[in-house]
């Protein structure tokens, strides 16, 4: 039995598929100042100010492309 793409899974007796969209694009602090075209200053200033979205690997601070992309259209 050939699969589709995605992944099946069960879940209350009802099959669903699952898409997988391929690798997500993920940013430091310099890449998207950078991206931005601000200092990174800038971004940290953001980042204490809740204002930007972004998520911690470890001690490091980091940014999916595709918030960033919704966030600025959404602060223009």
């Amino acid at each position: 039995m050939a699969r589709s793409r995605g992944v099946q899974r069960k879940s209350d007796g009802a099959a669903k598929t699952t898409h997988y969209a391929g690798p997500i694009k993920v940013m430091t602090v310099r890449e998207v100042s950078a991206y931005l075209q601000v200092h990174p200053s800038t971004i940290y200033r953001l980042l204490k100010r809740h204002q930007i979205p972004a998520f911690h690997m470890g001690s490091d601070w980091r940014f999916n492309i595709e918030e960033i992309d919704r966030w600025r259209l959404a602060h223009r």
